[in-house]
């Protein structure tokens, strides 16, 4: 295939105007910055952000190329099909959880990030370690849409892989360090009604191509394949639960989410972007089951892509541009191509801002430096940007494997951090080690479970554990389990260690975190005296009265 010259020059137009963007971005944050505290405008724009900016940016961002990628593919996939995708219903009730219980206590006490509360509660170095399973999942998150972007590239435009890797780690990475979240939300805007109209293009051409039989047909019947409309067996329930679950409580704990209600210009309104934004979500995914439906009645034989299959050939995971590349005109698969550009790049930039906010913010001014100027924790912001842009278009060229790496750091962030935010922001009793024990254990369990992906062998079997194709694949709840079992240990073992230390059964110089105060100078006898004196007074100066 020759180089799509047409498609390049498209391309190249929609990241100038991605850049353009950004640059406006800059100058808007430059004004806002005269009014208000600097970095709190680039972390979270100044908490005046309106309602319809912060609807357009909260549902880009998670409708990311991961989002639309990867729901075609799982709509394609003979073994998946439509009854596994659940990203979209997942979100929905994520943003719907998270409008109704996080939204309030987050932006009443007006947190710069998702951090602050956890520092607050349990201390700067407790702080730090829950803060690393967010930044590694926000630099492999970016690393693997980046990934995803280069092999889109490289079949519809037919270019290196790696020069689309670079140049939009280059172009995001240069918006977002010079507006913050200014930046970030208002090419979101752009970004999202670009992938709205670029993928509704591409639908029906792609639904009316010769070599596709209806999808109405093959939804429930077998075809070209088995129905896409796929099916749930009894003995994987427990883990089509357990994939919901992931994905619904899962998706709370990020910086990414509370970057846009701690922005909101009230708590209102970020009630009402999280709730509108998860519908947003639902919406923007049908044109990805469209296409993947299409993929699934397709007789690729009557295309120029021939046989075998792509799922044959292990390309399922490009699913998407290869439809849009054999089935569709050459001019709509570049506005698909674009669409897929915006998708990365509105994730990309949240996921870039939230790694640095929070190194900036609650690593160097609350620990490192403490007396820190607004410019150096700017400075700081923009350098981590730059270091984190260049580590996620790094580990991008390890393809499939960065993928691998994203999702279990993200369902550490779902097992380990979850219970810590649902700890601090609705059990406030407990403490450091609690957050301690629950960390420690949570991380342990989970990698006891294994990871098929990066051939970890489990040791734990949980109920249902069985091998197949010799991987061990568990059945079993196991995440929301691990999720269970850390938030009751942060529980049981804060509970414990304040009653030991109450009851003096364990002395208060072993109190190394400090969570139990030292008991204050008894006030009641102080109390006390003084009122005797008063009443003596009384009793004394009467009497004399009296005689007098």
């Amino acid at each position: 295939m020759a180089l799509n010259i047409p498609g390049l020059v498209a391309t190249i137009v929609f990241y100038v105007i991605m850049l353009a963007t950004g640059i406006w971005a800059a100058w808007k944050t430059k004004k806002e910055e005269k009014n208000a505290n600097r970095s709190e405008v680039a972390m979270v724009g100044g908490r005046n952000m309106n309602i319809f900016v912060g609807l357009f940016t909260t549902t880009a961002t998670w409708v990311g190329g991961g989002y639309i990628n990867g729901t075609s593919e799982i709509v394609y996939l003979p073994t998946r099909g439509l009854a596994w995708v659940l990203a979209p219903v997942g979100y929905v009730l994520a943003f719907i959880i998270g409008g109704l219980f996080f939204v309030k206590p987050m932006r009443s006490k007006s947190y710069v990030t998702m951090m602050d509360p956890l520092q607050e509660t349990y201390g700067n170095t407790m702080g730090t370690l829950l803060f690393l399973p967010t930044l590694i999942g926000d630099v492999f998150w970016f690393a693997a849409i980046l990934s995803a972007l280069g092999a889109t590239m490289s079949v519809i435009l037919d270019i290196r892989g790696y020069l689309a890797i670079i140049i939009s780690a280059c172009t995001v990475t240069l918006y977002t360090l010079l507006g913050g979240l200014y930046s970030v939300a208002y090419t979101d805007v752009i970004q999202l009604v670009f992938m709205m109209v670029s993928l509704w293009t591409c639908v029906p051409f792609a639904l009316l191509n010769s070599a596709t039989e209806s999808i109405y047909y093959t939804a429930v019947n077998e075809f070209y394949q088995v129905p896409w409309i796929g099916k749930l067996e009894t003995e994987y329930l427990g883990r089509w639960l357990d994939e919901l679950l992931y994905v619904a409580l899962g998706s709370i704990p990020w910086q990414i989410y509370f970057q846009r209600v701690l922005a909101a210009s009230s708590s209102r309104q970020a009630r009402l972007t999280s709730y509108f934004a998860g519908f947003g979500c639902v919406f923007m995914v049908i044109p990805s089951v469209l296409i993947g439906a299409v993929a699934a009645s397709t007789d690729w034989n009557q295309t120029s892509y021939g046989l075998p299959t792509p799922n044959e050939r292990g390309e399922s995971s490009m699913i998407l541009p290869i439809v849009l590349q054999y089935l569709c005109p050459t001019y709509v698969s570049v506005a698909g191509l674009g669409a897929i550009a915006a998708a990365v790049m509105s994730s990309a930039d949240s996921a870039l801002l939230s790694a640095s906010s929070m190194l900036a913010h609650n690593i160097y001014r609350k620990i490192l430096r403490k007396k820190a100027t607004e410019k150096e924790v700017i400075c700081i912001m923009r350098v981590s940007m730059v270091v984190f842009g260049a580590a996620a278009a790094g580990l991008a060229f390890l393809s499939n494997s960065v993928y691998d790496l994203w999702f279990l750091s993200g369902e550490l962030v779902y097992a380990l951090l979850f219970p810590q935010l649902c700890c601090v922001l609705f059990i406030p009793s407990t403490n450091t080690y609690g957050s301690a024990a629950g960390f420690l254990f949570g991380f342990l369990l989970r990698l006891l479970a294994g990871e098929p992906s990066l051939k970890i062998s489990p040791i734990i079997h949980y109920p249902g554990c069985s091998l197949v194709d010799g991987v061990y694949i568990q059945l079993f709840p196991f995440k929301t389990f691990t999720m269970l079992l850390t938030l009751g240990t942060i529980i049981a073992v804060s509970y414990l260690v304040a009653f030991l230390f109450k009851r003096n059964i364990l002395p208060h110089r072993w109190d190394v975190c400090s969570v139990i105060k030292e008991r204050e100078a008894s006030v009641p006898l102080p109390e006390i005296d003084e009122q005797a004196g008063l009443q003596v007074n009384i009793v004394y100066i009467n009497p004399i009265e009296i005689h007098t």
